[in-house]
């Protein structure tokens, strides 16, 4: 790990140094390259300085140890007491923050969530799920928007589409999707039984058209009215598009904005994230089954929470915690389920790296 650090630290005082040339001072495009990477290793390197600096004073505490002054002894033992414990804290935070980024995190994403077993329930149920996501986003200063969405007649929907827009978002939501489930009596149900229903989730990175190519020949693009804002004030215009993608049978419709170019563009973009995420799963298809990592790796097969309204209760499957405040999970709080997946998938990836 020292090694790694060192050659970090290196590779700062480099890009320092050479944003100071004429060179690259006078060259917008190298500066501005050279600036990102240097912002991204200082984190890393403020902290190995620190580290360094508390590993130099446990060394000058333990020489003191030697010294025949019992008062200057007890001095140094006291300082070594505080010093030891704060050096093992900042090496594991140095060891975390060596974990290669997924170079995904900062992207904007794309929810899709559709109503799975359960009826009108389970589309009640994809209602509060889309609303608890956009509470979450709107805490984080994010930006949401509905792209499409297939509402059912009790105010649910079989599915629905929408854009999160903010740094860091993929980075927090990627551990959402898979089943999710939740256990309550339906407000149709007149004798009281509580019935269990599934939802779905997909949280897809966007992606740009230059990182996934798609083929124009292999699009059929559709035109059609818009139920939505786009169609309300313009009910004689094709506002709506829907998009095709042969190749592999994704069907992508977008009605929401008032042009059928926005509408086209935010169309494309979902079916950019849906043929990155088949690309991702294809590959993660690939690893031996023993060594697969369920936390963060999008599993969709299997039942990751649950929401029990009787119990008052939230319980995340993949790392046995539960929350006993189910209202504030439903209202955007889910801070506390996705730091300890977070923290979960560190310690794999560090035992990864320490094999």
């Amino acid at each position: 790990m020292l090694e790694n650090l060192a050659r970090i630290a290196e590779r700062y005082q480099e890009l320092t140094q050479a944003m100071a040339t004429p060179e690259v001072a006078t060259d917008y495009v190298k500066l501005a390259k050279h600036g990102q990477e240097r912002a991204e290793l200082e984190p890393v390197v403020l902290r190995y300085r620190e580290y360094e600096d508390v590993l130099k004073q446990i060394q000058e505490a333990r020489e003191l140890l030697e010294e025949e002054d019992a008062e200057i002894v007890e001095l140094a033992q006291s300082e070594l007491n505080e010093l030891e414990p704060r050096a093992a804290t900042l090496a594991e935070q140095l060891k975390v923050m060596l974990i290669p980024k997924d170079p995904r995190d900062e992207k904007n994403v794309i929810v899709e969530i559709r109503a799975g077993a359960g009826g009108d329930e389970a589309g009640l149920f994809a209602a509060d799920l889309a609303r608890m996501y956009m509470r979450h986003a709107e805490t984080h200063g994010w930006k949401t928007e509905i792209l499409s969405a297939n509402e059912t007649g009790v105010g649910g929907y079989k599915g629905v589409v929408f854009q999160v827009s903010g740094k860091g978002a993929f980075s927090r939501l990627k551990y959402e999707s898979g089943v999710h489930r939740v256990q309550r009596v339906p407000i149709t149900e007149t004798s009281g039984r509580i019935h269990t229903s599934t939802a779905t989730v997909a949280v897809l990175p966007e992606m740009g058209d230059v990182e996934i190519e798609i083929d124009p020949s292999d699009l059929i693009i559709e035109n059609y009215v818009s139920s939505g804002p786009g169609g309300q004030h313009m009910q004689k215009n094709a506002t709506a598009v829907r998009i095709v993608h042969k190749p592999s049978g994704i069907v992508v419709s977008c009605e929401n904005q008032r042009s059928q170019t926005q509408n086209r563009t935010q169309a494309l973009a979902v079916l950019r994230a849906r043929l990155y995420d088949i690309e991702q799963q294809e590959m993660v298809s690939k690893i031996d089954e023993a060594r697969r990592s369920q936390v963060g790796s999008g599993e969709r097969s299997e039942k990751i929470r649950t929401y029990n309204f009787a119990q008052n209760r939230v319980t995340d499957h993949r790392i046995g915690l539960s929350s006993y405040n189910l209202e504030a999970v439903l209202d955007g709080s889910l801070d506390a389920f996705i730091e300890a997946l977070t923290s979960a998938e560190q310690a794999e990836k560090l035992e990864a790296l320490g094999a």
